[in-house]
């Protein structure tokens, strides 16, 4: 059984630019609905666990329905969500906002998932080898299936037995993947995580799941120590059958 980081070449060159475009114009537009309340709302509790971060990037509550308190409410959502992800930061309430406009974006056509060429000849490969293939990332699971069900091949999603985020627990931390391990129903030293993360790598590892480390351009450059220490590939395509759990 194989567990994937989520196998994209697009996040960083467009779908992460497009939150950082969009994010304001989406909460004018959708400020008042439900969905995006509640949105803010996780955003709000993440920025008050946050509050001993350098330079965190607080979220008042709000002080008025005026345009002008809109306007400042907005403003301070927006300003949250671009430290955030300039920060890298992953968190679960960021993510759900992320998914939420992909979600619109995708739908409207404004963008398309893209997987690295080598992605799906190679899990079409394994799945006629009855080898079952879940997704662990820490996009949404509703953003994963965007991404996969809207892209440039079509829709993806058969090629997936399931789907996981950081609902399950953070990606660095071992407790996760054995969480992963016990849901789909399969002993950890059964499961291959295949990953570009080197402390997702460690954290799998010490759960007692196999691992692979996927070396693709533009990715951090890896150790000496960490290229002698796991089994590295360049391509889904050269990860043989034999090898597969």
């Amino acid at each position: 059984m194989i567990v994937l980081k989520e196998m994209k070449s697009c996040c960083k060159d467009v779908l992460f630019p497009y939150i950082k475009e969009n994010v304001q114009d989406y909460l004018r537009l959708h400020w008042e609905e439900e969905e995006c309340q509640a949105d803010i709302c996780q955003l709000r509790k993440q920025a008050e666990e946050d509050s001993n971060l350098d330079g965190f990037v607080p979220i008042p509550l709000d002080s008025g329905k005026g345009a002008d308190d809109v306007a400042h409410a907005i403003q301070a959502v927006v300003n949250n969500v671009q430290w955030q992800m300039s920060q890298d930061r992953k968190t679960t309430a960021l993510k759900q906002l992320q998914g939420h406009m992909w979600r619109e974006a995708f739908s409207a056509g404004h963008v398309k998932g893209e997987v690295y060429g080598d992605v799906v000849p190679a899990i079409r490969k394994w799945k006629k080898a009855g080898k079952k293939v879940f997704i662990y990332s820490s996009g949404s699971v509703e953003a994963q299936k965007l991404l996969f069900g809207h892209s440039v091949q079509g829709d993806l999603l058969d090629l997936f037995d399931g789907h996981f985020d950081t609902m399950i627990g953070p990606k660095v931390k071992s407790e996760s993947y054995r969480r992963i391990a016990e849901s789909i129903g399969y002993s950890p030293e059964n499961i291959l995580f295949l990953t570009d993360v080197t402390k997702e790598a460690k954290a799998a590892e010490e759960a007692g799941v196999n691992v692979a480390v996927v070396v693709r351009p533009g990715n951090a450059p890896l150790t000496d120590e960490e290229k002698s220490h796991y089994s590295i590939i360049t391509s889904f395509s050269a990860l043989c059958l034999p090898l597969l759990l």
